[in-house]
């Protein structure tokens, strides 16, 4: 009580005449004597008070989610929060009447007063851009007018082109009508600054931005406007009235950087990125509901587990069946009935991705800001959509991790080929990359590496950039669901005649003339792009450009909020009084619906599209360069290193271990002639890494179709057999001419030509799950001031502990210090540091030699220690027994007719299901000699769930097709083969 009357005191002396205190009565046993003291309270300080609810949940029946969250907030379950819940449910929204029954009138009068008082409007903030980008005495549009020339002038040294003019001049007009020039000014600068560092950090725009010429001018984008159908108003327009939208990826390992060039410049008090609210999904919800209500940990996996996006399509109840629950039981009805009410709630505030606020006056008198969980960072307290509706410019400085992939992989052709390249500068039209790309090898390519892309890519046969534009497009749900993939295909395929309407006028004209042929000739009379459907209508239907983009906007909301039929009858009341005919509008409409689903602006994909044709010509012409900047520029994209490595040997890319006598933290390129001389310096180490750590042999390696002239067939052994003697050739002491006649038998000739054939790729410590950076870097400087001599040396001058000692020993990487995992093992254990007094001691012990590993252990060891093994292919241990079930190998499934029964089985690698897929799954396999393509129908997943969910080696008996060279199996029946191979564990990567 007294400290009630001190807070009181000091509150009235500091807020007298703008503080109350607040009455909440619940219904309470002490109700009565609370008012009364506050009462007196309030009169002693001149406080007066008023009737407040203490609101916790909008209705009385959520008090059981209310106790939950608590809960949750509290970290135990509700059994254990005991007073920290409230002791009823009064704390909800109630009625005036029933308010009027417990609190006095004059107190829910001074709610009244209070509610009065309340008018601030968000509208009335008034945000000023930052100024200190102009010059002095420069107007800002003068000086964006300035930089955009200076850059055309670069671009056009000969002259800027007349459309090119025209387009600058219709945006300038536009963004100074806006007042946008400062936000122009600020993107320009933030781009100059990462370009003009020591080493410049890759960036790009892409997005909206893209259709804009002063940003391509200005260095922002890379959208030629010259050759771009460039439609500003869906970036900027006067109707819309709302901030520009530039998105600039930079290099993900350093966008650190600019964010802090941002901080730096504008200070954290003008500075400060944008929140992201993170909510509650069905897995999360569950697994933190089951928490609170006591379930084990182990019951919360297989919770969480059944509300996963994969058992989408399932009963619940049947989901929770599956995970060992009883349905029926009272604690799994309150789980269900909780995790409903949760799923959606907020669950915690998070920083958006990169969109920056930057203001002239400091932040915090325009919107709430904090600290960041990470250093050096100030965060807004709203969201995106918040501030876009404030009208509170945003700048996104992004992370793209194939723009880091290139950077590496550029900065790798340099040191090792002496070839200085960038994006602008890489040779264009490049026929052997086409070639490349018409045959669907794309593995690790930016954008066209998905399935969806790579079975397109043989039908639609991209031949010229603005094929790679419009590839990346068109595998989007919105071609999908607006039916326009197969008429372009059957037009680009001469199989059908392309047509551009015309109005009635046009016909009457009889020229053969159309206003829509401008708009969609570039894709064969199919809409195929976001502008053109704006394009479209404006031609079409009268709309104005603002108007298209209204439409545009409502097409990307109409699935979560409708809104888009009362643009139905606009559009077709503008069709029609045009002269076009109904059933064009009809198919115009299905079209746009199906944009509803996300279609992709052809700005942003000319964006995406010079990044895939980037990493596809250095993926051609520099396999090893580009393979190993993936790898240490991972994760991303749908691979795993495993699939990577395996691509790239299937490239020609010699690929050799983790050695802790040569490795760095990253993955690096060594001259073959360095690479044999160490070998041989390292007692036959590298021999034994081409016979035991390359798994190149003929069943190993498919070529592609174009290849496969130029391999000579080998003679074939047994598999069973070929194992023991690989198996006893690495465990023994075999001359360097026996070692290079058993690769002789073993190892296929390279799979194609490439400029890489003097360099190979050594994997780096990176590759070896849980060994950290700073561990390697210890190791690396250690080796540099002096070769090891032993495992014991080793451990010593790089400080391992035993954890990271076990991890080299069990990655295999201490081959050439003690022969074998096993010895290495043995040998890091049985080190200990010596006493201060013996550290100098020479110590005399007799070295126990181990048996070494089995070929089989060697490969599953290499798996479980970094997910991939360079010696074999598991399931070339199990090709017995696939043999004898009569599964073909990937390699003879591919070879056979269209239509044949195939049966084949391999490791599980990826699996999707698109939602536009109608409930199909997609799924990768993979075995010792390539990849196959499974296709399950959605009734086939439904009836065979568990086995195409939880294998990880999964056979399939079905149906080959075999169609425009595109290949897959349509799988009748699925088996789990486990059983096969019950040592290694999943390695797919799953509904990414």
């Amino acid at each position: 009580m007294r400290c009630r009357w001190g807070i009181a005191a000091w509150v009235a002396k500091h807020f007298g005449g703008r503080a109350w205190l607040a009455v909440e009565l619940h219904h309470a046993t002490d109700d009565a004597a609370l008012l009364a003291d506050l009462q007196v309270l309030g009169q002693h300080h001149a406080l007066p008070l008023v009737a407040s609810g203490d609101v916790h949940m909008h209705a009385r029946g959520r008090r059981a989610l209310q106790d939950a969250l608590t809960a949750i907030r509290l970290g135990c379950t509700i059994a254990e929060a005991g007073h920290a819940l409230f002791a009823n449910g009064e704390r909800h929204l109630r009625r005036r009447e029933d308010l009027a029954a417990i609190y006095p009138a004059e107190l829910l009068a001074e709610s009244g007063r209070i509610a009065a008082r309340c008018r601030f409007n968000l509208r009335a903030i008034h945000y000023v851009y930052p100024h200190e980008l102009v010059p002095p005495g420069v107007r800002a549009i003068d000086h964006l007018r300035q930089l955009t020339v200076a850059g055309a002038q670069r671009y056009w040294p000969r002259g800027i082109p007349a459309k090119v003019s025209h387009q600058l001049e219709h945006e300038f007009a536009l963004i100074e009508k806006l007042e946008y020039e400062h936000f122009f000014l600020t993107v320009h600068d933030i781009v100059a600054w990462a370009r003009a560092r020591p080493q410049p950090i890759l960036c790009q725009g892409r997005g909206s931005s893209a259709n804009s010429a002063v940003c391509y001018c200005l260095g922002i984008t890379a959208v030629d406007p010259e050759h771009g159908n460039l439609l500003f108003e869906r970036f900027l327009s006067i109707e819309r009235k709302e901030p520009p939208d530039i998105d600039v990826d930079f290099e993900h390992e350093r966008r650190e950087e600019v964010i802090q060039y941002v901080f730096n410049k504008y200070g954290r008090t003008r500075a400060a990125l944008a929140a992201t609210v993170i909510r509650y999904r069905g897995k999360s919800a569950a697994r933190d509901i089951g928490r609170v209500l006591g379930l084990a940990e182990d019951q919360l996996d297989q919770l969480s587990m059944a509300y996963a996006h994969t058992n989408a399509d399932l009963p619940l109840a049947d989901a929770l069946r599956e995970r060992g629950f009883d349905a029926d039981a009272r604690v799994l009805q309150r789980v269900v009935a909780l995790v409903d009410q949760l799923r959606g709630f907020p669950r915690h505030l998070s920083q958006h991705v990169g969109g920056f606020v930057i203001s002239e006056h400091p932040l915090h008198t325009l919107v709430p800001v904090e600290n960041a969980a990470m250093v050096d960072r100030t965060i807004i307290q709203w969201d995106k959509d918040d501030l876009e509706s404030l009208k509170l410019l945003k700048v996104d400085c992004l992370a793209l991790g194939m723009l880091t992939c290139l950077r590496k992989c550029f900065d790798l052709v340099h040191r090792h080929a002496g070839m200085r390249f960038d994006l602008a500068t890489l040779p264009q039209d490049d026929e052997t990359t086409y070639a490349m790309i018409r045959a669907a090898d794309t593995i690790g390519v930016f954008q066209i590496e998905s399935r969806a892309q790579m079975s397109m890519l043989p039908r639609l046969r991209p031949a010229v950039f603005y094929d790679l534009v419009v590839q990346v497009a068109i595998v989007r749900p919105g071609p999908i669901q607006g039916g326009m993939v197969h008429p372009y295909l059957r037009r680009r395929q001469g199989l059908e005649e392309v047509d551009y309407p015309q109005s009635a006028r046009e016909r009457a004209a009889g020229k053969g003339e159309s206003r829509i042929r401008p708009v969609l000739e570039r894709t064969l009379g199919v809409p195929i792009f976001q502008e053109q459907v704006m394009k479209l209508i404006e031609v079409v239907a009268g709309f104005t450009p603002g108007q298209a983009d209204e439409l545009r906007r409502a097409m990307a909301a109409w699935k979560r909020k409708g809104g888009l039929e009362p643009f139905h009858d606009r559009i077709r009341d503008g069709m029609l009084a045009n002269g076009y005919e109904e059933s064009y509008f009809e198919r115009i409409f299905e079209q746009i619906r199906g944009f509803g689903e996300y279609g992709f602006p052809e700005s942003h994909s000319a964006s995406f599209a010079l990044l895939a044709y980037a990493s596809s010509w250095l993926k051609c012409h520099h396999p090893a360069a580009f393979t190993c900047a993936l790898l240490n520029s991972l994760p991303m994209g749908f691979y795993g290193p495993a699939q990577l490595i395996r691509d790239a040997q299937r490239h020609g890319v010699r690929v050799l271990p983790v050695d802790v006598m040569i490795s760095e933290w990253d993955c690096t390129l060594e001259p073959l002639s360095e690479s044999a001389h160490r070998g041989s310096a390292a007692c036959g180490i590298e021999e034994r890494s081409e016979v035991c750590g390359s798994d190149l042999s003929r069943d190993a390696l498919p070529p592609s179709a174009n290849q496969a002239s130029r391999l000579k067939p080998l003679p074939r052994k047994p598999l069973h057999r070929a194992s023991e003697e690989r198996s006893e050739v690495c465990g023994s002491d075999l001359s360097r001419d026996a070692l290079l006649q058993i690769q002789h038998e073993s190892i296929a000739a390279e799979a194609a030509p490439t400029n890489d054939k003097s360099h190979v790729l050594r994997l780096g410590f990176s590759r070896i799950a849980g060994f950290s950076e700073a561990t390697a870097q210890r190791v690396v400087e250690a080796r540099h001031e002096r070769a090891f001599t032993d495992v014991a040396d080793l451990i010593h001058r790089a400080g391992l502990n035993a954890g990271e000692r076990a991890r080299l020993a069990d990655a295999d990487a201490l081959r050439s210090l003690s022969g074998h995992r096993h010895q290495a093992r043995w040998d890091s254990a049985g080190v200990d540091p010596p006493i201060a007094v013996l550290a100098e001691a020479a110590v005399n012990e007799e070295r126990i030699a181990l048996a070494s590993p089995s070929l089989r252990k060697d490969v599953i060891s290499d798996y479980a220690s970094q997910g991939f093994s360079l010696r074999r292919h598991p399931l070339s241990f199990a090709r017995e027994a696939l043999d004898q079930r009569r599964m073909l190998r990937a390699r003879d499934v591919l070879g056979s007719r269209h239509g044949r029964r195939v049966r084949c089985a391999g490791l599980v690698t990826v699996r999707q299901r698109p939602h536009t897929a109608n409930g199909v799954t997609f799924v990768t396999l993979e075995d010792e000699t390539g990849i196959l393509n499974i296709i399950v129908w959605a009734a086939l997943a439904s009836s065979q769930r568990r086995i195409l969910i939880e294998s990880s080696v999964l056979g399939v008996e079905g149906e080959l097709q075999s169609s425009e060279g595109v290949q897959h199996v349509i799988a009748h029946r699925l088996l789990n083969l486990d059983a096969l191979l019950p040592e290694l564990g999943s390695q797919s990567r799953d509904f990414h």
